[in-house]
């Protein structure tokens, strides 16, 4: 979908932060293929705002965007502190009991934008995971990480044997109806297509301290991707 403003976008405004929900297959920062990002709407909007941090494209969810050069300071002393809590939800493949389980594991990014384990290489990564719910053949997770490393939550639901629903890179499979429907009926079409056309990670929840010492938390509804999904899941239990 093509936006042409950052006003459909905004869950909630402060006087020095706004929330966002970042759609899917929108970049956060400039995109060579891509001339609509949340950064261009965002400066569109006013030139003087700045995004405080970054979710990968294909990532839904709450996006925070601090008016003044001050907030954006106290954001980033908050993110470097681990003061942010953030609160994503995914929906992985197979049954998974999560009750607060860490993974600490380093990451490393290769050249190539491929994130791996590595103890000799890796930065220090944590994040915590507790099942939300369960269907046929996957499970709902809420994903909360200590550490913001890139393609942090998707390698470490990996390393759980709990890959993120469409997450081909970390051996995550498509989402089709066929998979876990009774009495599926193929559709006119040839070839089946999956009912969520990315990896279904949402950041659901964003909580920081303001300038005036107040706790903010901001939650985005997820998209109707992850919606259709949910409800199909549920259905065909």
């Amino acid at each position: 979908m093509y936006y042409k403003s950052l006003n459909p976008l905004i869950i909630e405004e402060s006087e020095d932060y706004i929330f966002i929900n970042k759609p899917p297959f929108v970049s956060t920062l400039a995109d060579r293929n891509d001339p609509v990002t949340i950064l261009s709407l965002v400066k569109k909007y006013n030139d003087d705002y700045q995004i405080c941090h970054r979710l990968d494209k294909e990532t839904s969810g709450v996006l925070l965007v601090a008016k003044n050069p001050e907030a954006y300071r106290n954001a980033s002393m908050q993110f470097e502190h681990r003061q942010v809590e953030k609160i994503y939800t995914a929906i992985v493949d197979g049954l998974h009991q999560f009750k607060e389980e860490e993974v600490n594991l380093p990451l490393h990014t290769t050249a190539s934008g491929y994130v791996k384990i590595s103890h000799r290489q890796g930065k220090n990564a944590k994040t915590f995971f507790n099942t939300l719910e369960t269907f046929k053949k996957h499970s709902l997770v809420a994903c909360k990480p200590e550490t913001g490393r890139m393609h942090q939550i998707r390698v470490h639901l990996a390393s759980l044997n709990a890959s993120i629903t469409g997450d081909e890179t970390y051996g995550g499979q498509p989402l089709y109806l066929s998979s876990f429907k009774r009495n599926f009926v193929k559709g006119k079409e040839k070839v089946e297509q999956p009912i969520i056309k990315r990896f279904a990670l949402h950041a659901v929840n964003i909580s920081l301290t303001d300038l005036k010492g107040k706790v903010i938390s901001v939650e985005a509804p997820y998209p109707k991707d992850i919606e259709v999904a949910l409800k199909q899941l549920r259905k065909n239990k």
